[in-house]
């Protein structure tokens, strides 16, 4: 069968740099696990089938400005260069440690060279460390705007759909897409990675807008993505990437089946917040190469529902489960690692997270309470099915779960006592979220080789995760107190912004559909 087949193919956008960072790791992800494992997921849902001798390549289409790929060809092919030769090395150091080169000479150990080629500041664009090859039609260079510098720049929301107005970009836009769409026996839908913080938030509001009406009936999950932001001191920057993220969130969620966005920044606003942490990783919040890992292990198991070889759950089903009385926002909560001591059954730590599960909001504006939501799609991953007897105490609030013959029924179990009025599904998987080279290593020493608590290896391998996709009062505080922010700002002092094609009316319209939104998360 071409491109998916019966798989439920699904073809995935890349709009902008930060998605670029995200969706590399991602990528290196799905070509991670062991053959054996694999059989859990269709990896025909999101890769292309191998033609030839070429591997699997993504369904993608990714969007990226002038000077943003590196040594990264727009054919998808590596140049020259000492990143390229950087990532030869890298790969060549995992072929000797698979032993296909039994009798070479001594080498140093696959950690210290990939520590050596992925340090500090050696990995500059998200090509550097993009572990798979790419079709020569995924990757459009958009030439009008440049990556880096201080002019030249997609700043603005309006940039971008003025972009997705000119009819060559639009044409080659096309082509590529159709491209892709057509080899699918059967396509459930698209992802969209969009970044929000700058101009393709203006790509991605059109974009969806052009699937929504071309392609009606499939899913369209759109995934908001923001680094780290730190305060610039700059307010002009502020302002463009507050108003981006605000334009961008209401643009974006009208037009996608569920959108959700995805930072682990402490606020999206214009107060800064110290980055979200992770208790057993230890990630440097100022570089993308670790912030988009963590957020590509989190995206890759959100996914899950629509690539379980078991399920017959499409991205348009997950969608209406979460889009709870027209909410089309959905919460991303994650604990990454998930924190389970090895030897210890799932049921054995559920005992210790009796008030709530060990996971972060995804897009946090401070601590909030979690477990109240209306509807959630709760993944766990890297469990072993077949141990989930308890030795813990007796105690009243783990007595039912203990009557729990499966680990299915267990989660399923204590998240209804998390959240009784809640409509919940839950899946549980033993293939864990595998974390090789080039995926960094910020991991706890308190880790094991498979992410387990307590042991001292040098890589960890592998980790279990879980996460959520909730509709959530939650969002009422996020999507508010943006629409706050918004409110304070003086408009007329930013003239530039509106210049480039965002009128006034505009932007009031989508300041009160944003707090149309936030209302409509708020628990009533």
């Amino acid at each position: 069968m071409r491109g998916g087949g019966m798989a439920r193919a699904a073809v995935t956008l890349q709009l902008g740099h930060y998605a670029g960072c995200v969706g590399a790791h991602w990528w290196g992800l799905q070509v991670g696990a062991d053959a054996a494992e694999a059989s859990e997921l269709r990896a025909a849902v999101l890769l292309r089938e191998a033609a030839g001798r070429e591997p699997p390549a993504p369904r993608l289409v990714a969007l990226e400005l002038k000077g943003g790929l590196g040594t990264l060809r727009p054919g998808g092919r590596r140049g020259a260069g000492p990143e390229a030769a950087g990532m030869f090395n890298v790969e060549k150091t995992l072929l000797l440690d698979n032993g296909l080169f039994p009798d070479a000479p001594p080498h140093p150990s696959r950690l210290s060279v990939y520590q050596e080629v992925y340090s500090g500041g050696s990995v500059q664009v998200w090509s550097d460390y993009l572990k798979v090859h790419l079709h020569p039609k995924s990757i459009f260079v958009i030439q009008q705007y440049n990556h880096d510098g201080e002019s030249g720049c997609l700043e603005a929301f309006g940039q971008g759909e003025s972009l997705m107005q000119d009819p060559v970009c639009l044409e080659e836009l096309e082509d590529r897409l159709h491209f892709f769409v057509e080899e699918c026996d059967y396509l459930q839908g698209f992802q969209v990675l969009c970044d929000l913080h700058n101009g393709f938030s203006g790509v991605g509001a059109k974009m969806t807008e052009m699937l929504h009406d071309e392609y009606s009936g499939k899913g369209i999950l759109t995934w908001g993505l923001t680094p780290v932001i730190y305060k610039t001191e700059e307010s002009e920057k502020d302002f463009y990437r507050l108003m981006n993220t605000a334009l961008g969130i209401v643009h974006l969620s009208g037009q996608s089946s569920l959108f959700c966005p995805l930072s682990l920044s402490g606020s999206l606003g214009i107060k800064p917040e110290p980055p979200i942490t992770f208790p057993y990783i230890n990630y440097d919040a100022s570089l993308n190469y670790h912030s988009s890992a963590i957020l590509a292990a989190v995206l890759e198991t959100l996914s899950v529902p629509y690539r379980l070889c078991t399920s017959q759950c499409s991205m348009m089903h997950l969608a209406e489960t979460l889009n709870f009385s027209g909410r089309k926002v959905a919460a991303a909560l994650a604990a990454v690692p998930f924190p389970i001591i090895r030897g210890h059954s799932l049921l054995d730590t559920l005992c210790t997270h009796q008030q709530d599960m060990p996971w972060k909001l995804l897009s946090s504006f401070g601590e909030q309470k979690l477990s109240c939501c209306f509807a959630q799609s709760v993944v766990l991953r890297g469990i072993c099915k077949g141990s989930h007897n308890s030795n813990c105490p007796g105690k009243q609030p783990a007595s039912a779960l203990c009557a729990c013959e499966t680990v299915e029924q267990i989660l399923q179990h204590y998240l209804h006592t998390l959240s009784p009025g809640a409509f919940s599904t839950s899946h549980v998987l033993e293939q864990p979220c595998h974390t090789l080279p080039p995926y960094p290593q910020f991991f706890s020493s308190l880790l094991t080789r498979q992410g387990f608590l307590l042991d001292r290896p040098l890589t960890v391998e592998s980790i279990p995760v879980v996460t959520a996709l909730q509709s959530s009062p939650v969002l009422h505080t996020v999507l508010y107190g943006l629409y706050k922010d918004l409110q304070k700002v003086d408009t007329r002092r930013w003239a530039s912004f509106f210049s480039t094609g965002v009128e006034q009316d505009d932007f009031q319209e989508a300041l009160h559909e944003l707090r149309t939104l936030a209302q409509y998360n708020k628990l009533i």
